[in-house]
């Protein structure tokens, strides 16, 4: 996924801290750290023929949904646009130093999650878009998020302004932080529930460290077994997926039936052959599980459309179940910016972008192609449906909450960056004063107020009859 790193020798020696320092100080004359307040295009692509042709190859019936969910609210418009705000960003100025992006950072892409070991971490958790570029552009989309979920909230001018300086000084100083650290302390580095309590004592009030201790109890109990009670009841003595179209579609709802067997047959030979993507202990694992039920599942916002599917597995017995995703990787909305991907598949570049940019992922994280999906082969990832899973809800935030929120979120995406990319020379780069964070303050107003018109423009193309908008 990164560039591919020279061989080092004793002829051949890598750069000393202080060459990379020197490296960091140096990118301030292609791109100076107040210049990334710069946000005016003089050319711009239309946005809703960028998210018309990511809904081209996408399931048809499924768009308007994706369409109905963007048109809610600049917020959820927002989400639903990381296409548009690649192509804008591409034109805004860049250090030239590259780092493995999320490349889609806002705010609710950083969530509570399981380690395999059982631990309650914060971290990223969206990988869809992944790929090397400029670490600018995730600090940039976090921070914007912020603005826009502030103004919903009605936070104050000053008020947002705060949340995100807060922020984005913490990547900074967390990036600091990681650069005089050795290798493997930055990669054994992680934001655990203790570490996220600690922070929540000297930041938030009563209420807020209350809302965070319900939120991670809520967290720890969204596993295999809540999702198997939720999602599934017994037909005949045995456990089938419930329908809730068109959300949740039983494969048996979708198509005739010579169609449906050749359709499971392919999803289960994707579940299979996926083994192949994990350790070698854990194919072991996977293989004493048992494929009972699939559906196909609508997920997230901008997600809509791409083919996704749950499966039902079961182990032991009924009191063992597993429900695995297989969500469909199509080409990342960096790509036509930053280069394509040097993996195989898509699929395989979402998978090794997480391994790269998280503390701790899913263990039966992997990824496999399948051919005959919908008439063409296709790039799959698969991953636990539900695996301590908790989000934020930021309308329940105040400014102070959400300025500790955005500060945990500003350290997680530094560390996650700092696994990556030359972490010394991005914290040369941005140095010990607030330049950048005032820039990327300032940038980050000016790109909510495109993302509104954005959002009014949805509105109507909707209005219009150029879109079909559906509410689910």
């Amino acid at each position: 996924m990164t560039p591919k790193a020279e061989v080092r020798t004793r002829e051949n020696p890598p750069p000393t801290p202080r060459e990379r320092a020197e490296r960091g100080r140096a990118a301030r004359a292609k791109a100076s750290r107040s210049s990334h307040a710069e946000f005016a295009p003089t050319r711009r692509p239309d946005p809703i023929d960028l998210i018309e042709r990511q809904s081209a190859s996408r399931v048809p019936e499924l768009v308007p949904i994706r369409y109905g969910r963007m048109a809610e609210s600049p917020f959820r418009f927002y989400r639903g646009a990381a296409a548009i705000m690649a192509s804008d960003l591409a034109g805004t100025p860049s250090s030239g130093l590259r780092v493995q992006l999320c490349g889609d950072a806002h705010m609710l892409n950083f969530r509570l999650l399981a380690s395999p070991e059982r631990l309650l971490l914060f971290d990223l958790n969206d990988f869809d878009e992944t790929l090397p570029g400029p670490w600018e552009w995730d600090v940039k989309r976090l921070a914007t998020s912020l603005v826009i979920a502030g103004r919903e909230n009605g936070y104050t001018d000053a008020e947002r302004a705060d949340v995100v300086l807060a922020t984005v000084r913490s990547y900074r100083e967390a990036m600091r932080r990681f650069a005089g650290m050795r290798n493997l302390d930055v990669w054994y580095a992680k934001a655990d529930a203790d570490r996220v309590r600690a922070l929540a004592s000297g930041r938030l009030h009563k209420r807020g460290r209350r809302q965070l201790s319900k939120a991670m109890g809520k967290a720890r109990a969204r596993d295999s077994l809540q999702a198997f009670a939720k999602l599934t009841r017994m037909v005949d003595g045995e456990p089938r997926i419930v329908s809730s179209p068109p959300l949740v579609t039983p494969i048996a709802e979708l198509l005739p039936d010579a169609e449906r067997a050749a359709l499971a047959g392919r999803i289960g030979d994707l579940i299979d052959r996926y083994r192949q993507t994990l350790r070698s202990e854990l194919r072991h694992l996977l293989g004493q599980y048992t494929v009972v039920d699939m559906a196909r599942k609508v997920v997230g916002v901008g997600s809509v459309g791409t083919r996704c599917w749950i499966v039902l597995l079961l182990g032991r017995d009924l009191d063992d179940p597993l429900i695995l995703q297989a969500k469909e990787a199509d080409e990342s909305v960096l790509a036509a910016h930053v280069g394509p991907a040097e993996t195989a598949t898509q699929g395989e570049r979402v998978v090794a972008g997480q391994r790269l940019m998280q503390a701790a992922g899913d263990m039966l994280l992997g990824w496999e192609r399948v051919d005959g999906i919908d008439g063409r082969q296709r790039d799959f990832y698969v991953r636990q449906l539900r695996d301590w899973k908790g989000i934020a809800e930021p309308s329940l935030m105040v400014p102070r909450g959400m300025r500790a929120f955005g500060e945990l979120c500003g350290a997680t995406l530094a560390r996650a960056h700092a696994r990556s990319g030359d972490r010394i020379a991005v914290a040369a780069y941005l140095g010990g004063r607030d330049t950048f964070d005032r820039a990327v303050t300032a940038f980050a107003e000016t790109y909510a107020d495109r993302n509104e018109r954005d959002h009014a423009a949805l509105l109507e193309a909707v209005r219009s009859g150029r879109v079909t908008a559906e509410d689910a």
